[in-house]
């Protein structure tokens, strides 16, 4: 049986945690507003500049070098841009597994210890039933971990992913805009 002292000590360690997580997703938002701040300065310069532009052209052939001038840099702007929230939400996501993991790795040691003390303390004649609840422990162990490693696994493939999409979008951007350049 647990001591007030255990108690106390589990319910202290949890309210750590929860503000160190919390903190963490604190910072997580943080990088985003700073994130979404630089956005909107740099598109309300460039949109000033592109009026500027737009208003000195003098005929329809400038008017479409100037679009196509600009449609490059838009893709790979929002493909940075969308980079860099992936950066944040997945470093941000990486820092609360990681605290998760060591919590979970924590109680799985503590349940462990509480039935190896259990079954040392277990009437004689309950050996098969103390058997069997050890074995279901090793198993889920076992499932968790392989659960982890198959999440783990499908966050490297949809990083692979996107990181693909990302440059592909790019690529694509480029090229359609090469032959506007060259019929201006």
């Amino acid at each position: 049986m647990l001591t007030a002292e255990q108690i106390i000590a589990a319910h202290k360690a949890n309210i750590e945690t929860l503000f160190g997580l919390t903190n963490k997703a604190f910072e997580g938002v943080e990088k985003l507003v700073e994130l979404n701040l630089q956005v909107a300065r740099t598109a309300l310069s460039e949109a000033a500049d592109t009026t500027t532009a737009a208003l000195s052209v003098k005929d329809a052939q400038e008017l479409l070098a100037l679009q196509a001038a600009l449609l490059q840099p838009t893709a790979e702007k929002a493909a940075s841009y969308s980079r860099h929230i992936y950066d944040i939400a997945s470093s941000t996501g990486a820092e609360v597994a990681k605290v998760a993991e060591g919590q979970l790795a924590e109680a799985q040691q503590k349940f462990s210890t509480l039935v190896d003390t259990a079954a040392k303390n277990a009437p004689a004649g309950t050996e098969n039933a103390v058997a069997l609840v050890k074995s279901a422990v090793a198993a889920a162990s076992n499932a968790f971990e392989s659960v982890q490693k198959a999440t783990k696994q499908a966050v490297d493939v949809a990083e692979a992913n996107f990181q693909a999409a990302t440059t592909q979008a790019v690529k694509a951007t480029q090229t359609a805009a090469r032959p506007v350049k060259r019929a201006a």
